[in-house]
C-alpha cells in the first residue's frame, strides 16, 4: 500500500515527555481538516489495540460501507517498547496498528480509530498520528473526552461541539439513546462534519461504531488466545 512509518519516535536514553510533546505539537500542525474522501465510502475500517504482558496486540477491521459487514481483517503483536505515559498513547499503539494494517489486502477509504484525534491536549492522538503516517483520511472515536469545553449548537440533540479556546476541536455525539457519547474529532484528511456522520452512520445496534466495535473485538480474541498460550 505504500505506507510510511517515518513519524513515531522511539524510546531511547534521551527521550523525554517534554520533546515527545513538542514533537506532537510540530506533527500537529501538518494535519489535514479537508475531506478528501470520495463521495461515495466502499470500504471502512476500524482500528484498536490490547495489552498483554509486555505486548501490543494491533487488530484492523475492513467492513462494506453500506452493509458494515465484514470483508477483512488483520492482526499483528509486537513486544511493547513504550512505557504508558498520558497523552502519548499513540508512540505505544503506532508499531502494532501500522503492522497490522500493512497486511491488509483492501484498501479502506477511511479509518475509524479507538482513540483522540485532534481532540488532544497536543492536537495529535492515535487518530491523527496514524493519518499522518500511513497519509490516509482517519478518525478518533473515543469513550472519553480528553480535553475541550462542550459548546451545544441550537436545538441539537445528538450533536454538542468540543471548543478549546475558541477552537472548535471536536464533537461529543449521541449514537445510541440512553447510552453514553462517544468523542469524534479529526485524524487527517477528512472534516469534522463528514466525521461525525461516518461515525453516526457506523453506529446501529451499539454505542460504538461497527468497525471500532469489532476492531476491539478481534483485538480482545487475538489477546486472550496469546494469554492461553502463554
Amino acid at each position: 500500500m505504500g505506507y510510511k512509518l517515518e513519524l513515531s519516535i522511539k524510546l531511547n536514553p534521551k527521550f523525554s515527555i517534554k520533546k515527545a510533546h513538542e514533537l506532537q505539537g510540530r506533527l500537529s500542525e501538518k494535519l489535514s481538516f479537508e475531506d478528501t474522501l470520495p463521495e461515495t465510502v466502499d470500504y471502512v475500517a476500524g482500528v484498536d489495540v490490547a495489552y498483554l504482558k509486555g505486548l501490543s496486540v494491533g487488530a484492523v477491521v475492513v467492513l462494506d460501507f453500506d452493509t458494515l459487514s465484514v470483508v477483512e481483517f488483520q492482526v499483528a503483536h509486537v513486544k511493547t517498547r513504550f512505557p504508558y505515559v498520558p497523552t502519548l498513547l499513540s508512540f505505544m499503539e503506532i508499531p502494532p496498528a501500522y503492522l497490522a494494517i500493512r497486511k491488509l489486502h483492501l484498501e479502506p477509504d477511511v479509518f475509524l480509530v479507538d482513540g483522540q484525534g485532534f481532540a488532544h491536549p497536543y492536537g495529535l492522538g492515535f487518530a491523527s498520528h496514524l493519518g499522518l503516517i500511513l497519509d490516509k483520511p482517519t478518525v478518533g472515536v473515543a469513550k472519553s473526552r480528553l480535553c475541550g469545553k462542550l459548546e451545544s449548537i441550537g436545538n441539537h440533540q445528538q450533536v454538542a461541539l468540543l471548543n478549546d479556546d475558541g477552537v472548535v476541536i471536536g464533537a461529543e455525539v449521541i449514537t445510541k439513546q440512553r447510552t453514553k457519547p462517544v468523542y469524534v474529532s479529526v485524524g487527517n484528511k477528512v472534516s469534522l462534519e463528514r466525521a461525525v456522520r461516518l461515525v453516526v452512520s457506523c453506529a446501529q445496534k451499539y454505542r460504538l461504531p461497527e468497525p471500532v466495535r469489532m476492531a476491539h473485538l478481534i483485538a480482545g480474541s487475538e489477546k486472550r488466545k496469546l494469554q492461553s498460550a502463554l
